[in-house]
């Protein structure tokens, strides 16, 4: 198959006509709210689903450059997922929805490769053999290498018994966990940063095991270490890439709404979740060809960012006691640059292949994080390409070229940026000369950091284009810009998270912030999971 175009049916879902009165009413078109939406419309539920955005999929959406015939298209934040095989999770969620996609799987020996000062470390696709590697390159640092390696196997083994009792723990697992998860119930409330003191001082041996950490971009010293353990599984059990890229999850789940009989509208922002005697009844879209349209619904579903729905859409006037500091504290998850660039050649030309690469100038992860916060030139990146992962779907590329994503966390804030909050939301900073400058400042950086990896890179460049953290606030209207929602850190995590029902009657939440967690698999999950609560609850709710 060829890699169809992103805005396909952009045109057909921006003139979509908007219901008077739904079911369910979604609020934005990420992962976790499509998932949601095909869930609900198969079970035959009215639903529609609004977003601003001109394609449907969040963070999982492409973007396309260049003439008809010799088109670019480039991820904007689905570049693996993990756990794609015949019983993976992924496509057994999405079976749920009647979806059912094509995957091509990364290099097993070694889908990500950490590349270090005088080291590279590549990932294999097996806890042993992984274990094994580790030995090889710190022969003298095997006991806490297995200690660490133990931790993944015990969390991985409750995770997938959680997953055979549908997240109930009982009797037996209880047991289970009591015997054979000492360490799980020793770190159950610690960072990764606690379990590598408990592991090793050696500043390689410990950044090669917090290589991945761009994954959830949230420092060792705050990152909660049954997160970053859950992640690395989620690869052990195979990393992929799906075919025809990350536009393909939305694509799908969007067709399934409409064919159920729901409708997915947008360019068609939401402004307001309204609320009557304590209770969600529907949205109040923002103006369309000047008219906004109140949309009435038995339940809404927000899959918006969260502090954006609570202090937002909901307002601070409706919430129950307490949830405005809650909203006002939370604390998020990191933010990330991208520069997408167009090579001359093919992945093999330009030393491409089916691995990610994170590059660091240095062994201290926490002065990686530091830096990006205060705004400062990143000091490491990550390098990814469809065309490389994906080679037998024509269209990420013009033919014999390449097309590479290279991302670098970031600061969120606009006044990291020397623009004011007013100026990004009114979009007058993309002309604004200080973030000019500092947007092409930190593309040359990480263009630089591509030729290193891939010598002769930058004078194969025929197309570039980046966009910040703003630029992702700008589409998705996330806090501080971050794509994976509340920071994962002990506090916020697992039970420590919203769950799926919200502080009023009849909101519902799904997406990055949820207690499923963020990334693809945590919001197809928080869509699966809030589908669950809203069907019991109308199915308990008198006729």
């Amino acid at each position: 198959m060829d890699l169809h175009s992103p805005i396909a049916k952009t045109a057909a879902r921006v003139r979509a006509a908007i219901p008077e009165r739904v079911d369910v009413a979604i609020v934005g078109a990420g992962p976790g709210g499509l998932m949601a939406g095909a869930l609900l419309a198969r079970k035959g539920l009215k639903v529609a689903l609004f977003d601003q955005h001109y394609v449907a999929g969040g963070c999982a959406t492409m973007f396309e450059r260049g003439r008809s015939d010799a088109r670019w298209r480039f991820d904007v934040g689905l570049h693996y997922i993990g756990d794609c095989g015949p019983d993976g999770k992924i496509p057994g969620l999405l079976r749920q929805a009647g979806v059912a996609l094509e995957y091509a799987e990364l290099d097993p020996d070694g889908f990500d490769t950490i590349v270090l000062p005088g080291l590279r470390f590549r990932i294999p696709a097996d806890h042993e053999k992984y274990r094994r590697r580790l030995h090889e390159y710190f022969p003298k640092e095997k006991k806490g290498i297995d200690r660490y390696v133990q931790l993944l196997l015990e969390i991985d083994r409750a995770t997938r018994q959680l997953d055979r009792t549908g997240g109930k723990m009982g009797f037996g697992m209880a047991l289970s966990t009591l015997l054979h998860g000492r360490l799980l119930i020793r770190y159950q409330n610690a960072t990764i940063g606690q379990v590598l003191d408990d592991c090793t001082q050696d500043p390689v041996l410990r950044a090669v095991l917090l290589g991945q950490s761009g994954d959830y971009g949230v420092p060792p010293s705050q990152a909660s270490a049954f997160l970053h353990c859950g992640l690395a599984n989620h690869y052990f059990h195979g990393a992929y890439y799906p075919k025809g890229g990350g536009q393909a999850i939305a694509d799908a789940l969007a067709d399934a709404i409409e064919t159920a009989g729901g409708s997915v509208h947008l360019r068609c922002g939401i402004a307001q979740i309204v609320v009557e005697d304590g209770k969600a009844v529907g949205v109040l879209t923002e103006p369309v060809h000047g008219v906004a349209h109140r949309v009435a619904a038995k339940l809404v579903l927000s899959n918006a960012d969260l502090k954006a729905t609570l202090l937002q859409l909901v307002g601070p006037a409706h919430l129950p006691e307490g949830w405005v500091q809650k909203a006002d504290t939370m604390q998020m998850g990191g933010a990330l640059f991208l520069s997408c660039f167009g090579l001359e050649g093919t992945p093999g030309q330009n030393s491409l292949s089916a691995t990610n690469y994170w590059q660091f100038d240095d062994y201290d992860a926490e002065r990686f994080y530091r830096d990006a916060a205060t705004g400062a030139l990143p000091r490491g990146c990550y390098v990814t390409s469809g065309t490389a992962k994906d080679p037998t779907t024509p269209g990420h590329a013009p033919p014999g070229m390449t097309g590479v994503e290279v991302m670098a966390l970031s600061a969120g804030k606009p006044e990291a940026w020397g623009i004011s909050p007013q100026a990004l939301w009114d979009g007058s900073y993309r002309k604004n000369a200080t973030y000019l400058s500092k947007k092409q400042a930190v593309e040359d950086d990480l263009l630089r950091r591509l030729d290193t990896l891939c010598p002769g890179a930058a004078g194969r460049v025929v197309f570039k284009e980046s966009a910040t953290p703003l630029t992702h606030t700008r589409f998705t209207r996330a806090t501080d810009g971050t794509g994976y929602g509340l920071a994962a850190t002990p506090g916020q995590f697992m039970r420590n998270r919203p769950g799926y029902r919200g502080p009023l009657a009849g909101l519902y939440f799904c997406g990055a912030s949820t207690r499923a967690g963020h990334g693809v698999l945590g919001a197809l999950l928080s869509g699966e999971q809030s589908a669950k609560r809203i069907l019991a609850d109308l199915a308990a709710a008198p006729q």
